[in-house]
């Protein structure tokens, strides 16, 4: 291995771009869950609504001839299995962390199972064109920040566009004040007429949409298939982001550029012949939240976040 690689620009130029994008479900799929813990209700189902979206994104994509057509699959049907989630949890009271679970294995379960009953098995892996990275004019020539920020994918460029508008909403929007308070004292809220059931189903729901949409990333955007193994953990890192980013969109994109960096570090350690077993290299992003996770609980949650809310 060459250890004068990492010193030229363009290594860094590719890495930090690679990391950009990288990032990219992991914000996405996290500012979702930003909204629906804030609100008091945690999803561990991101997982597997990522992947089962991922799969109706591609087919949909396949079917029509259309990446925006997939695209919006993938959104919806997210939105469909937060729907049910929120159900289970909201009106039935259900145990967030359980059927948080219960929902990520159904998707994990659903999508390789439809997959296999939809194409059957190929020895030709059904692919659709992904979207393309598309540089912005003047911006993408300025040396090494427009390669950075300025080619990306559409899903790219609308992650940073959707981070300011979340600081937006939750922040300085009367949604976002009666998002905070149910979070923090749902009785509170309620005797001050907001509806926490209807507030926390948006949240919900909202999550599930994005959670689709990072989905969609991996099949449309990075793979142009369908891969069973496409999302593989990314959705518990996403979870464990929230805790990283305390809660803010701000935060929360700085942590995923650091795990997109991980991520995308130890790719070119793999391809560049490292002497660190490659083993120990794919597990770093997953040690990496581990250590999150240990921090978070030095960081306070929403009060009401897992508390489920029974109007007296």
């Amino acid at each position: 291995m060459d250890w004068n690689t990492f010193l030229t620009p363009l290594f860094f130029v590719q890495l930090l771009a690679a990391s950009v994008s990288l990032a990219t479900p992991l914000v996405l799929a996290a500012l979702g869950e930003v909204f629906a813990e804030r609100s008091g209700i945690l999803n561990l189902g991101i997982e597997g609504i990522m992947l089962f979206s991922g799969f109706i994104g591609f087919t949909v994509a396949f079917q029509a001839h259309s990446l925006w057509a997939g695209m919006l699959g993938a959104m919806l049907i997210g939105s469909l299995m937060s729907l049910l989630f929120a159900f289970m949890t909201i009106t039935l009271h259900s145990n967030q962390t359980v059927t948080g679970l219960s929902l990520m294995f159904l998707g994990n379960g659903m999508a390789p199972y439809f997959y296999r009953l939809v194409y059957k098995v190929s020895l030709e892996t059904p692919r659709v064109e992904s979207f393309p990275n598309l540089p912005v004019p003047i911006l993408s020539k300025i040396p090494f920040i427009g390669p950075v920020f300025f080619n990306h994918s559409i899903l790219t460029y609308l992650m940073f566009i959707l981070v300011p508008i979340a600081l937006l909403a939750v922040y300085r929007t009367p949604f976002g004040l009666r998002m905070n308070a149910v979070g923090e004292s749902p009785q509170t809220a309620d005797t001050l007429g907001v509806s926490v059931s209807r507030t926390r189903y948006i949240c919900v729901v909202i999550g599930g949409a994005l959670a689709g949409l990072a989905g969609a990333f991996y099949s449309l955007v990075e793979l142009g298939a369908y891969s069973d193994s496409m999302v593989n953990g990314r959705g518990f890192i996403a979870g464990a982001l929230v805790i990283f980013g305390r809660w803010d969109p701000l935060w929360t994109l700085a942590g995923g550029l650091l795990f997109g960096g991980i991520d995308a570090l130890q790719n070119r350690l793999q391809v560049l012949g490292s002497p660190i077993p490659s083993s120990f290299l794919q597990v770093t992003p997953y040690i990496m939240t581990i250590i999150v996770l240990l921090i978070g609980r030095l960081r306070k949650p929403p009060a009401a976040l897992c508390i489920p809310y029974v109007r007296k």
